[in-house]
């Protein structure tokens, strides 16, 4: 059975898939990626943006694998298909950019509020602003997109955006859920992707 990578967003703890992995019941080996220098995670001087970021997924891509992201993650999880689309068996992508301009679909800008929050995360993290939107075709993974109703900072637009440009994507939508859903409905996030894993 193909691999779990599990990719957090920009609070960058391996701790965020967690719950949901526990629910799963998915017999496979697992990886749970922290992201060095962001959130509250300690810097590593290899890493220094998000070019590094996705070559720490590409290489625990030594076999086709299933990719499960949040947020910023989902930026790294789109980069890694991109670069090898033959190691990529399935994608789920919650709350994410996948590298749309999301403020122009209405979504605010999270870069003040993260700076509060983490003031000694990378500088780079929110000067990052990369549109992948002409390539997002090229993926063909089969994708599951889950998104909560009322999050500010990717809103439903972004996932019915990114519905209409990923060639085999399904958007599923959670009522009454934020940016943080996979830990605030954990039962609802972990049944559909369970359901895509297969």
């Amino acid at each position: 059975m193909a691999k779990l990578l599990f990719l957090p967003g920009a609070g960058a703890s391996a701790a965020f898939w967690r719950p949901v992995a526990a629910r799963l019941g998915l017999n496979r080996r697992t990886h749970f990626f922290a992201w060095p220098g962001l959130g509250n995670e300690a810097h590593d001087p290899n890493v220094r943006g998000i070019d590094d970021l996705v070559a720490m997924v590409v290489a625990e891509l030594d076999e086709p694998a299933d990719l499960i992201a949040q947020s910023m993650g989902g930026f790294v999880a789109v980069r890694a298909a991109l670069n090898v689309p033959d190691k990529v068996r399935r994608l789920v992508l919650t709350a994410t950019s996948a590298g749309l301009p999301v403020a122009e679909l209405g979504g605010s800008d999270w870069r003040t509020d993260y700076r509060r929050d983490y003031p000694q995360a990378a500088s780079w993290i929110t000067a990052l602003r990369e549109d992948l939107s002409p390539r997002l075709g090229a993926i063909d993974a089969p994708t599951l997109l889950l998104w909560g109703d009322a999050d500010p900072i990717s809103p439903p637009a972004v996932g019915r955006r990114l519905l209409s440009l990923l060639p085999r994507a399904t958007l599923h939508i959670i009522e009454g859920a934020d940016h943080d859903l996979a830990q605030t409905h954990v039962a609802a996030v972990a049944a559909r992707i369970a359901a895509h894993l297969g």
